[in-house]
C-alpha cells in the first residue's frame, strides 16, 4: 500500500500526531503527550529504556518530561509513512534538538494505529539517537 492509495485524511492526521509530539514535548506537557498512545503502546526511548503498556509509560514520562531540563528546541518531521494497512502505518521521524551547543539528532520509528472511530494513535515506538563521526 502506498501514500497514493491512502486517504489524504489518514495523512493529515498522522502528521497532526506527530507535530501533537513535538508540541507537547516542547511544552513538557506530560498529560497532552500521553493522550496520543493507544492503551496497549511499547515504547523504547533513545537510551533503551523499554516500557510496556500506557501504564508504564505514563509512569516514565510524569517522572521525565516535567523535569527535563533543555536549553533549545526540539522538531519532529515526517520523513517516511508506510502504510502496513490501512489501519496500521509505520512512520518514521527526524527528531533535532536545537540547542546552543549544537544540533543533536533522533531517529524514532513510530508504529500508528488507527480506531474505528477515524482517530490515530501511537501504539509502538522506538527512538535511535543518531550519532555522528
Amino acid at each position: 500500500m502506498t501514500t497514493d492509495t491512502v486517504p489524504a485524511a489518514d495523512i493529515e492526521a498522522i502528521e497532526r500526531i506527530v507535530a501533537t509530539v513535538e508540541r507537547t514535548q516542547r511544552a513538557k506537557d506530560a498529560d497532552g503527550f500521553l493522550a496520543l498512545f493507544h492503551p496497549d503502546a511499547l515504547w523504547t526511548t533513545a537510551h533503551g529504556k523499554v516500557l510496556v503498556g500506557l501504564d508504564e509509560i505514563a509512569a516514565f514520562t510524569r517522572a521525565v518530561l516535567p523535569a527535563a531540563d533543555w536549553d533549545g528546541q526540539v522538531t519532529y518531521e515526517v520523513v517516511h509513512t508506510r502504510f502496513l494497512r490501512p489501519d496500521v502505518a509505520a512512520v518514521k521521524i527526524r527528531q533535532v534538538y536545537h540547542a546552543p551547543e549544537g544540533d543533536s539528532e533522533g531517529s524514532p520509528l513510530y508504529v500508528m494505529t488507527r480506531r474505528d472511530d477515524g482517530h490515530w494513535l501511537l501504539h509502538v515506538g522506538q527512538n535511535t539517537e543518531v550519532r555522528t563521526g
